[in-house]
């Protein structure tokens, strides 16, 4: 059902995106891990949690590639709302870009690694969810360096000079509050597998 659901979305937000580079950009991840997910899902079946966190992450992007972050307009419906100088629904993709990996990670390393719950586990999907932020802000460099102007839309900067650290602290905000919160529900799923 979840695949269904990100499907359509992902088909749906290819119809008049605002910018079709950026739509491409923003997708190009799910159709990259989405096939890996199919393909690995008997040899290594995630929980019921993290699968649906993972799609609710796909819709983040298939809405914020149609769109382009800056024109979602939620985001817009929000910075008019409590006048805000930006439109802020790239922090939510940011904070779900922390917030989703550090689910996946704390699973990927509990189940296949010998490391145990503590300490080490929190520091290790933290730096993990980081490496991952830090991953996508250096694509990001790449394609404005690539495309030019042609890529303003899809780094959503909205003549933020402080983009990127904004990003990379809502990811890491994202992974820390994705450990605290949900934590025993994910242990508990695990159990079952």
């Amino acid at each position: 059902m979840l695949l269904f659901v990100v499907a359509a979305a992902l088909a749906v937000s290819g119809i008049r995106p605002y910018d079709r580079l950026t739509w491409i950009l923003e997708v190009l991840p799910l159709v990259i891990f989405v096939p890996i997910l199919i393909g690995t899902a008997r040899r290594f079946p995630f929980t019921p949690l993290t699968y649906r966190l993972m799609c609710a992450h796909a819709i983040i992007l298939v809405i914020g590639g149609h769109y382009t972050y800056e024109h979602v307009p939620i985001g817009e419906w929000f910075r008019q709302a409590f006048h805000l100088q930006r439109n802020n629904y790239d922090r939510l993709g940011h904070f779900a870009q922390g917030f989703v990996p550090a689910i996946i990670a704390r699973e990927v390393l509990l189940r296949r690694s010998p490391l145990r719950r503590g300490g080490w586990l929190f520091f290790l999907v933290t730096t993990v969810c980081l490496a991952f932020s830090a991953s996508f802000e250096l694509f990001e460099a790449a394609a404005a360096m690539t495309f030019g102007a042609g890529a303003d839309a899809y780094l959503a900067t909205q003549g933020d000079p402080w983009d990127t650290q904004w990003d990379m602290f809502l990811a890491l905000v994202g992974a820390i509050s994705a450990q605290l919160l949900l934590q025993r529900v994910q242990d508990r799923q695990m159990e079952k597998l």
